[in-house]
């Protein structure tokens, strides 16, 4: 393992180090912000293109991927939580899934262009952020949802004896949340990093190169994991505890 990191290191990735700007006593990191500012553009620009040439006819491959996906997401929600209990969900949902797909696929970029755009999902910052505005958010919608007496009663049941493990769950989340879109995403790029040091330069390009398709695919299972465990949070907040209630 020791040689592993090492190589990567050697090889221009080192895990929590980023090319960084110090303003007025802040440091930013420089990659992670000029990436998602990328990532945040590509999006924005699609949905424009989406709202100009979306039809009511023959659909365009790029509007038929997105129904796709929202379509997906909804059934996702129904089956979890009901659209009309919380409807605010399934666009959070897609959201999450396209933002964080195409921050993923940034990996595909030239590996000499990788000092100043990395996928920002391989700097924890990010991912903690993600998490953490998922995990509250699920939270303020259960108690206003329900109330807070009966919201966080469901901490006690079946047992108040499970609440100290109720809590330990609760406290996880964001952190299993976060660290498995992290460490899947970096672990990409160190490999990259590791096959352009061991390999002679005529032959690296051919693994990197196959390694990064298949970080295409990795990616895509990464946003749908994220994207589908925020809806499930929400599910276990808003959609079970009101099923209690109906019956």
């Amino acid at each position: 393992m020791n040689t592993f990191l090492l190589a990567a290191e050697e090889g221009g990735i080192e895990v929590g180090v980023h090319h960084q700007w110090h303003v007025f006593g802040l440091t930013f990191n420089a990659d992670t912000i000029i990436s998602t500012l990328i990532a945040a553009a590509i999006i924005v620009g699609i949905a424009l293109y989406l709202a100009w040439r979306a039809t009511s006819g023959v659909p365009s491959g790029l509007q038929l991927t997105f129904e796709t996906i929202t379509e997906q997401i909804e059934q996702q929600v129904e089956d979890q939580i009901g659209i009309k209990t919380a409807p605010f969900v399934v666009p959070l949902a897609v959201t999450l899934f396209v933002f964080i797909l195409i921050a993923n696929w940034i990996s595909i970029v030239p590996h000499a262009w990788e000092e100043f755009i990395r996928p920002p999902t391989a700097d924890v910052n990010l991912t903690f952020a993600m998490a953490f505005f998922v995990i509250i958010l699920v939270h303020v919608t259960g108690i206003r949802a329900l109330g807070a007496r009966k919201y966080f009663g469901h901490f006690l049941k079946p047992y108040p004896v499970m609440l100290p493990l109720e809590i330990m769950t609760e406290i996880a989340k964001p952190f299993t949340l976060s660290l498995r879109l992290f460490g899947n995403i970096l672990a990409g790029g160190v490999m990259v990093a590791v096959l352009g040091l061991l390999l002679p330069d005529v032959i690296a390009w051919a693994p990197i190169v196959l390694w990064k398709l298949f970080d295409l695919f990795v990616g895509v299972i990464q946003a749908f994991i994220f994207a589908l465990l925020t809806i499930i949070y929400f599910g276990f907040a808003i959609g079970g505890q009101e099923e209690e209630g109906a019956h």
